[in-house]
C-alpha cells in the first residue's frame, strides 16, 4: 500500500497518554486508494480469509476518525 495518512489515534502525546502501554496506540489511515481507511488495533483471533485480519480498536479512535472525515 502507498502512503497512509494518520486521521486517528496513532503516536501517544505523552506519558500520561499512553493508554496502550506500546508508545503507539490503535490508528486510523487515510489511504490513497478511493474509499478506503487503513486500520492499526489489536490482533483478534478470528478466522478470516486469506490477506484479511480482526482487530480491535477502541470505538473513540472510530468517532475519532469519523469526525477528520466530517461524517459526524
Amino acid at each position: 500500500m502507498d502512503e497512509l495518512r494518520m486521521i486517528a489515534g496513532g503516536p501517544c502525546r505523552g506519558d500520561d497518554d499512553d493508554k496502550c502501554g506500546n508508545g503507539d496506540c490503535p490508528t486510523v489511515y487515510a489511504t490513497p486508494e478511493p474509499g478506503m481507511l487503513a486500520v492499526q488495533g489489536y490482533d483478534v483471533v478470528h478466522p478470516t480469509p486469506d490477506g484479511e485480519s480482526v482487530v480491535l480498536i477502541p470505538e473513540e479512535i472510530l468517532k475519532e476518525a469519523a469526525r477528520a472525515r466530517g461524517w459526524l
